[in-house]
């Protein structure tokens, strides 16, 4: 393992490194310290137990600390990224201590038992990653931080690789909505958070609003923030906590971030955290993107792309000029398909300007990033030209194209400096173009004379000594040095040589010479100097870069989003999907629907999708779907809401024609499973999301209802149905497609004006259940259940005995009238509901006023004797 010591030396070090290991750990305790060494990072202590076991590397021994062996692994420092990733995956922080001396430094400033200086340079964490290796190139990487104040929610979300920065005021029930669309890579709140959030991380640092004002302020150099929204104090606080946790993630250098944007509640459509799990919209029900909404639509061509649909998709608008605007630039790029070939074929070839510019902010950036911002940013150039040719032009499109213009003077200093190419790696030099400075074309020239002179100067040692193996090598520890077999060693050993031994190793000995010593050191000083003029180029390039970071991103998001709506055309010209319209009233009006998800596996089968109609109006707005299991009841509701989602987010739908009203709020109640770990059942869980339902929609939201009431027994179940069927026709009045097994139900479309009957249509043919996908009017005439057994394989013998069962159940309901009977003479929902109002409770009426953060210990003893008091007048 590297880093051990030899010669029982280890102890008489142990002391003084891990004083400054201790040290260091003490500044980042909640952290897994990497420690570099050489060539390697170590871990000790219960550090390195706990990396050892997630990494699956040896765990060794290193001296002694209070009396006991100290446990130790490493990673080699050229792969720490690999195991990076592994260690956050796995939900740790990782603090980097590097080295900010060499041992010559160390050794001169205090002598040669002096203890190399290191630093923690960055505090790696799942929510402050840049580095390509370790993200997905087509995900965002969001930070959330959360705070609350004056009784409300704040929240602050920074994606660090590309500078977005987003504030949100919350009330507290839509907090697991909006994490939820963000699909937080890492959560923080304030110590003390009174809101449960088991994945979220507490820090006492930062969340003081009055402190972020003025760090907002600054950071943005305004004298106000009123031209980024009226930020409330929680929200303040929220940003606050962000900025101190980026502060130390990065110890001192806050990386990249764009002006914020404010979000509020009414910007995009509502859509909670059940609803997004059960619609798939990014990601499928086992987790990653295939299988869900996003895969089955995306068609870009570059990560920034990808990273926009996907953001698109998860927060659909809810203004109709924005929706058109995007549509307008879909439908330029579905109307040409030339254009839109060649837009995507250059947008392909475009590298992810807004990363390297993230890379860049962060400290942690290279040459080859300035070269990617080089060529994206000249590419981006090139578009404007053949697109500002384009007439007459979407209104979209005009507000882009200034974005790809004014970068011409840095491009051009770029295009100058580096080479065609550039490196990752900066400490090799070689990146700075020749012609660029004359000083440098020096210096390199000098380094290369040099070394020609000790090319030279080999061959003029083998034919002088007469050792034709003999040559002239390079290693970091000795620097320049000649190499011969061991069995020629002694002609150079000889006294009058002129050679100096230096190292014998196996097979090889190693040797100096004065004249190699004076050449070594002319092309090691010109490499040195070489370098050196080459970083301060880097510095300099990389603050004019910066110095444009706001309109570099601009560019960024202008690509990104023609990425977005020339993939948006393919796939509507690949699917046949048709641009959706929007009407001031809420209706819901799909000719030939079709879902993306279910018609992508059914064509890869070699069948076809069987496209269905839905028409929902003021006055037609609950549809009741009954029909056999498998019959594609749940497919018909979830292609629907499908569908308000692309339309939403500005896209073409997978439909012959589509009408529709602005959807505020969707939900979905489709399928459920046991919630063990917050102690609900199945049942448990579809209630809360049916309750959830019935308390947020509203007039103009879109409601799909899958089975509610099918967890308990029949009669408990087919209550609740019928019960929340009428709250949301008469209550809710929104637009609900309702699929159920209780044909009971029907009977609601004579009692309920809204509400009209459609079923999955399905025949039995020789025994046989034939399933036709296709939606009818009316109910259906039987669940067709044994026949689904029969299909899903049920053994004979059960099937037969469960048909006798279902004859007699089927002959004692038509005798009883089923189990609907007596529901007729009913008194109807909103009758029973308009109840008259009790008189105020005055004990409830005063808990329910009192604000519990505010009172003093003298006020909550006042309050405890009046509320007694309220007590005993309400039980006299």
């Amino acid at each position: 393992m590297a880093g051990t010591m030899k010669n029982g030396t280890a102890a008489a070090q142990t002391t003084p490194m891990m004083a400054q290991y201790l040290a260091l750990k003490a500044q980042c305790p909640d952290c897994l310290l990497f420690y570099r060494m050489g060539d390697f990072f170590e871990l000790f202590l219960e550090d390195a137990r706990i990396a050892a076991a997630c990494l699956d590397i040896a765990l060794t021994a290193r001296g002694e600390h209070d009396g006991a062996a100290v446990p130790m692994c490493g990673v080699p420092a050229h792969s720490a990224e690999s195991y990076l990733a592994r260690l956050i995956k796995a939900g740790h922080r990782v603090a980097i201590a590097e080295q900010t001396e060499t041992p010559a430094e160390a050794k001169k400033r205090g002598g040669s038992k002096a203890l190399v200086g290191r630093a923690i340079v960055r505090v790696v964490t799942a929510g402050t990653l840049t580095e390509e290796t370790l993200l997905d190139a087509r995900a965002a990487n969001w930070l959330v931080a959360i705070a609350e104040a004056g009784g409300a929610l704040g929240l602050a979300a920074a994606d660090i690789s590309t500078g977005r920065f987003e504030i949100a005021a919350l009330v507290p029930g839509a907090l697991d909505a909006e994490l939820a669309r963000l699909g937080a890579a890492e959560i923080i709140v304030p110590e003390g958070f009174s809101y449960d959030l088991p994945a979220a991380y507490p820090t006492p640092d930062g969340f003081d609003s009055i402190a972020a004002e003025r760090r907002l302020k600054a950071l943005f150099g305004v004298a106000t923030l009123d031209g980024y929204g009226g930020f409330s104090r929680a929200e303040l606080a929220a940003a606050g906590g962000l900025l101190a946790y980026l502060d130390r993630a990065g110890q001192g250098t806050l990386p990249f971030l764009q002006p914020p944007r404010r979000r509020a509640a009414s910007d995009h459509m509502m859509i909670d955290a059940a609803t997004r799990e059960s619609l798939e919209i990014t990601a499928a029900a086992g987790g990653g993107r295939k299988g869900s909404l996003l895969d089955a639509v995306d068609r870009t061509v570059t990560g920034a792309g990808a990273r926009l649909l996907a953001a698109d998709l998860g927060a659909p608008l809810t203004e109709i000029a924005p929706i058109e605007a995007r549509l307008d630039l879909v439908a330029l790029f579905a109307g040409d398909g030339g254009l839109r070939d060649m837009l995507r074929s250059k947008l392909r070839a475009l590298p992810d300007i807004g990363r390297a510019l993230g890379r860049l902010a962060a400290g942690r950036g290279g040459p080859r990033d300035l070269g990617l911002l080089r060529d994206g940013l000249d590419e981006g150039y090139g578009l404007h030209q053949i697109l500002e040719r384009i007439a007459p032009r979407p209104m979209l499109l005009d507000a882009l194209l200034p974005r790809f213009i004014g970068h011409g003077a840095l491009v051009d200093i770029l295009r100058r400096a580096l080479v065609p190419s550039p490196p990752i790696d900066a400490s090799n030099g070689g990146y700075i173009a020749e012609g660029y400075d004359p000083a440098l074309d020096d210096l390199r020239g000098q380094g290369g004379e040099g070394r020609r002179a000790i090319a030279a100067l080999e061959a003029r040692y083998r034919d002088e000594t007469g050792i034709a193996a003999l040559k002239i090598r390079h290693n970091a520890v000795l620097g320049y040095h000649i190499e011969v077999p061991a069995r020629h060693a002694d002609r150079l050993l000889k006294a009058d040589s002129g050679f100096t031994h230096r190292q014998t190793l196996a097979g090889v000995v190693r040797f100096n010479a004065p004249e190699l010593h004076d050449h070594a050191m002319r092309v090691t000083q010109s490499g040195a100097h070489a370098l050196a003029a080459e970083a301060a180029h880097l510095e300099e390039l990389t603050a004019a870069t910066l110095a444009r970071a706001a309109e570099i991103a601009a560019t960024a998001d202008a690509l990104a989003r023609l990425d977005v709506a020339a993939g948006l055309a393919e796939r509507a010209s690949e699917g046949g999907w048709c641009r959706p319209a929007f009407t001031d009233h809420p209706c819901f009006e799909v000719e030939g629907g079709r879902h993306p998800v279910v018609e992508s596996a059914v064509a890869a089968s070699g069948d076809r999708f069987v496209a269905n109609d839905c028409r929902l109006s003021p006055d037609n707005r609950l549809w009741l779907v009954t029909g056999p299991n498998m019959g594609g009841k749940s497919t018909f509701l979830r292609q629907n809401a499908a569908i308000a989602i692309l339309a939403q987010a500005g896209a073409f739908v997978p439909a012959t024609k589509a009408t529709m009203g602005l959807v505020d709020r969707l939900f979905s109640r489709v399928g459920a499973s046991d919630n063990l770990a917050r102690g609900r059942s199945t049942f448990m869980v579809e209630m809360v999301e049916t309750a959830a339902i019935l308390a947020q929609a509203t007039e103009h939201s879109f409601v799909i209802l899958d089975e509610v009431g099918r967890g308990t027994s029949t009669y408990d179940g087919l209550a609740i149905a019928w019960a929340v069927v009428e709250a949301v026709h008469d209550l809710n009045r929104c637009r609900c497609l309702f699929a159920t097994h209780y044909h009971e139900l029907t009977r609601l479309a004579e009692r309920l004006d809204a509400l009209s009957l459609h079923h999955v249509r399905a025949r039995e043919w020789k025994g046989d259940l034939v399933l036709l996908h296709e939606l009818a009017r009316g109910p259906a005439d039987r669940s067709y259940g044994i026949a689904v057994a029969r299909l899903a394989g049920l053994p004979p013998p059960v099937l037969a005995r469960a048909g006798d069962v279902l004859k007699r159940l089927e002959a004692g309901r038509a005798a009883t009238g089923g189990l609907a009977a007596g529901l007729d003479d009913l008194p109807l929902f909103a009758a029973a509901a308009a109840k008259p109002e009790e008189a105020p409770d005055p004990l409830r009426t005063a808990l329910d006023a009192i604000d519990a953060d505010a009172l003093s210990p003298r006020d909550a003893l006042d309050l405890i004797y009046r509320l007694k008091r309220l007590a005993a007048e309400g039980e006299s």
